[in-house]
């Protein structure tokens, strides 16, 4: 039992949604407002774990869908695409039927949510980016073979450890959490369908308020990009820089991002 758990958070429930023929695993927990929470590339729903336990602490209901392949969930993995992604989402927003969601997305995550918001807006109250690599073009090859290796089980600790501190960890923050937590084949899969979406498509987000937080050593998402963002876009996006913190900043940081995310939400429902 988590530290969380035992301060009076309870445990979630898992739930299985029929879509089609893909079946998606949720784990839910609290009661409220509805806040969604989708993991980064290769990664599952437990990498929220101490966020959700705060949020739902804090009097909201989370929801985790896990993606296609990790847990329960199970569904095509070939010729899809991050609409495909949004649609599993769009229907675990549409089965809890509490109105529309503040959708969270962590790296990967974030451009579901983005495309979610753009394919279905009437189901999206905001759309939360975690250290988002808002760029139009895709991650530089350096940072792309870092996160393969640090998925990669033939390779040595030290050298996934090495890729990990890299593209995830700031300095000083240690890595050794995400040795485990990988699911190779979804991150394969997962990079294939973003590779095959324009990111113009899910770019602008819809029309949603965005909260961007922003981790202050990221190479895959820089700060200067989020200041972009902002001003392209006005007042519908804020901006939030997490310090002491790169591309795992849900690891790293989250007592932080967690009180950023309530403190946003509970402006979306004063």
């Amino acid at each position: 039992m988590s530290s969380d758990t035992a301060f009076g958070a309870s445990a979630p429930t898992h739930t299985i949604i029929a879509r089609s023929d893909v079946r998606i695993e949720v784990l839910a927990q609290g009661s409220g407002p509805l806040i969604v929470l989708l993991p980064s590339l290769g990664r599952g729903a437990s990498d929220f774990d101490r966020i959700a336990t705060r949020l739902a602490q804090a009097g909201f209901r989370v929801l985790r869908p896990q993606p296609r392949g990790i847990g329960q969930s199970h569904g095509p993995l070939t010729g899809i695409d991050l609409h495909d992604y949004a649609g599993d989402v769009a229907a675990v927003i549409a089965h809890a039927n509490d109105g529309a969601a503040f959708v969270v997305g962590h790296a990967f995550g974030n451009r579901v949510a983005r495309m979610l918001a753009t394919d279905r807006p009437e189901l999206v109250r905001a759309v939360g980016l975690v250290a988002a690599n808002i760029g139009k073009a895709p991650s530089p090859p350096q940072v792309r073979a870092a996160i393969r290796n640090s998925a990669d089980p033939s390779l040595s600790d030290a050298e996934r450890l090495a890729a990990l501190q890299f593209a995830f960890f700031a300095p000083g923050n240690d890595p050794r959490e995400w040795l485990a937590g990988w699911h190779p084949d979804v991150l394969a899969a997962q990079r294939i369908a973003g590779d095959r979406t324009s990111r113009e498509e899910d770019f602008a987000g819809g029309t949603a308020p965005i909260l961007y937080l922003q981790p202050d050593h990221d190479p895959l998402a820089h700060v200067e990009d989020a200041k972009a963002y902002q001003e392209q876009f006005g007042a519908r996006v804020t901006v939030v820089v997490i310090a002491h913190a790169s591309h795992a900043v849900i690891a790293e940081q989250p007592e932080g991002v967690s009180a950023a995310l309530i403190n946003y939400a509970r402006r979306l429902w004063p």
